[in-house]
This record gives C-alpha cells, sequence and structure tokens, in this order.
C-alpha cells in the first residue's frame, strides 16, 4: 500500500485542510504484509472518519488501517473532520458540505477512485460513527454502505446530557438545541424513518458498539428505532469492550469485510 499525507485547500471552509490517503500498491518484495493494487484506474474508496478528540491522523497512529486493508483494492480517505461532527455548523464551518460535495470531487480529481454510488463507502468512529450514519442516512444516493463503531446517534440526548457548561455550549454551536436537532437533517432517528422507505435501495449499514461502551444506551435505541421502522439493511452486533482503540482496531476488520461484500 502507498500512504500520502495531502494539504490541500476547501472552498467551502475557506482554508488549508488535510487528509491522509491509503491506495493500493502492487508490490513483490514487502515483508510481513500483504498486498493489493492491479494497477486499475478506478479504485473503490472508503472514507474514514475520526472521532471528537482526534484528527485526520488518528486512525493510521492508533490502529493497523493500512494492514487491514491491504487485502483490498480499496483506497481509504482520512479527512480532518476537526470537532464539527460533519456538520454545517449552526455557528462555524460547513464541515457537512465539505465532506459530502466538494471532497468526493477533491478526491476524484486527484486519486485514481470511482465516483460511483456502489464503490463510495464510509465508516467512522464514535463523532465519525454519527458521520458514518448520517452520511449513509441523508445521502443514500452517494453511499453504498456505511460502518459506525460505537456511534453518537442521539445528538439531542447528547446535548442534554452535557455534564459540563462548556460542552453543551460546544454542541449547541454545532447543531442548535435539542428542539431544534429533533427532526432535522441532523437526527439520525428522523432521517432513519426517512431512507428506510428505499427499501432493499437503501445503504447497507452494519453499527458495532461495545458492551461496556458509554453510548451502549443510546446505539440500543437507534437499533431498536431501525428495527421500528423497518430498515431494510441494517446489522446491529455487541461485543466485549469499551470506547477505546483495542475495539475499534479489532472491528474495523470485521467492517471492511461487511462494506466490501462482493467486491
Amino acid at each position: 500500500m502507498a500512504f500520502l499525507e495531502c494539504h490541500f485547500h476547501s472552498d467551502v471552509l475557506g482554508h488549508a485542510c488535510e487528509m491522509n490517503v491509503i491506495l493500493p500498491q502492487k508490490v513483490s518484495t514487502q515483508i510481513g504484509m500483504a498486498s493489493s493494487g492491479s494497477g486499475r484506474r478506478s479504485y473503490p474508496v472508503l472514507y474514514l472518519l475520526h472521532g471528537l478528540s482526534d484528527d485526520h491522523t488518528i486512525w493510521s497512529r492508533r490502529s493497523a488501517i493500512e494492514r487491514h486493508v491491504a487485502a483490498y483494492e480499496i483506497a481509504v480517505v482520512m479527512p480532518n473532520g476537526e470537532r464539527g461532527f460533519y456538520t454545517d455548523m449552526k455557528e462555524g464551518p460547513r464541515y457537512w458540505t465539505m465532506l459530502t460535495e466538494e471532497l468526493p470531487e477533491i478526491v476524484a480529481n486527484l486519486f485514481p477512485v470511482s465516483t460511483k454510488r456502489e464503490d463510495t463507502f464510509v465508516a467512522g468512529l464514535s463523532m465519525g460513527g454519527y458521520g458514518a450514519l448520517k452520511c449513509a442516512l441523508r445521502r443514500p444516493d452517494r453511499y453504498a454502505a456505511a460502518v459506525a463503531l460505537s456511534a453518537v446517534t442521539d445528538i439531542p440526548g447528547r446535548i442534554e446530557a452535557a455534564d459540563w457548561s462548556g460542552m453543551r455550549r460546544e454542541l449547541e454551536r454545532i447543531f442548535g438545541t435539542p428542539e431544534e436537532v429533533t427532526g432535522s437533517g441532523n437526527d439520525l432517528f428522523a432521517l432513519a424513518s426517512q431512507t428506510a422507505k428505499l427499501g432493499s435501495d437503501a445503504p447497507r449499514i452494519l453499527s458495532v458498539c461495545g458492551t461496556e461502551d458509554f453510548l451502549r444506551a443510546d446505539n440500543q435505541r437507534f437499533r431498536d428505532r431501525m428495527k421500528e421502522v423497518k430498515y431494510a439493511n441494517f446489522q446491529y452486533e455487541e461485543a466485549p469492550g469499551a470506547h477505546q482503540w483495542e475495539f475499534w482496531d479489532l472491528h474495523i476488520q470485521r467492517g471492511l469485510r461487511f462494506l466490501l461484500e462482493g467486491k
């Protein structure tokens, strides 16, 4: 695999941005890791999103993602979403528009990746899990499948539960009040009912949460919501673990198998 550190300008955000990118590379003398890469001009692409306290480097620093994807012919794009919850903020930058509209065009212009819906995937952890779910539910025309690990699923509930005033203020700057979020394009529970109407054409979604994770109850409520709206392509799994990298490094491997079924 080839690993690239990319700096680019975002017109949407109005400043320089960063992303790390993993690309398939066919090699014959690499020791200790499989390789992929047929030299094709158009690879499937996975947008891999980080959590609240992290940045675009974190998946490469804390997990073995480069090794995990080496068996697949897929490009991995890891953008910096800062602390914006991949959302067009009420008071701040338009991270959602950058991620879902601008970035795919930039990536396609710079790298040999497909822009087809069936070749486009998204995954993430915690805040990034929220972003991945929102991508699949709000833009089912763009993403074929999503994986959410330990996702933040209940934004109104998280705002209400913010245990110190600074955190609540930060979330309200991003989303607004709980009442403003409910039923909006940032409300996963509302988006679920809309996208479920697509039936078997809805994006495939895998949600995984640890049995010791502080977000477990939120994830279970979202699981129940997906059942309630009869979302056709949703899988929910739990496994021992907490909100930590040991869990995410293990289960992103399951996520890759899920995303690339049939590829």
